[in-house]
């Protein structure tokens, strides 16, 4: 579904950084995925790159390393903004709320980071 904002990278924290940065290698791609850090579309930029397979460069806060060997864990999966929407989803709920939420209650919500256990 496409966003009433825009396309996702409009609001991406590496809109204004150097390019190369974010394609860089070793060492240097620690600073590129602090670019990462509490950006508001990690999850469409990690399931762009993923969907597409992208094979260079820092997506999402992953290197192209880490993206292949999720890839090669999760070879079945056909939509990965599915999945990680899905886990930001369940990383939103209270732990005391997913079991009521199992049972169809409705829980309050409180944001936090989308699992990195992926």
């Amino acid at each position: 579904m496409p966003s009433v904002r825009g396309h996702w990278s409009e609001e991406a924290a590496c809109r204004g950084v150097d390019p190369e940065g974010l394609f860089a290698e070793s060492a240097q791609q620690t600073r590129a995925k602090e670019v990462c850090t509490g950006c508001p579309v990690r999850i469409e930029c990690l399931a762009e790159a993923l969907d597409n397979r992208l094979e260079f460069g820092v997506w999402g806060g992953m290197t192209e390393r880490e993206r292949r060997a999720l890839l090669r864990r999760r070879p079945s999966v056909v939509s990965w903004r599915e999945v990680l929407e899905s886990a930001r989803r369940e990383q939103e709920q209270p732990r005391a709320g997913r079991s009521a939420a199992r049972e169809g209650l409705h829980v309050n919500r409180r944001p936090s980071p989308v699992s990195r256990s992926l």
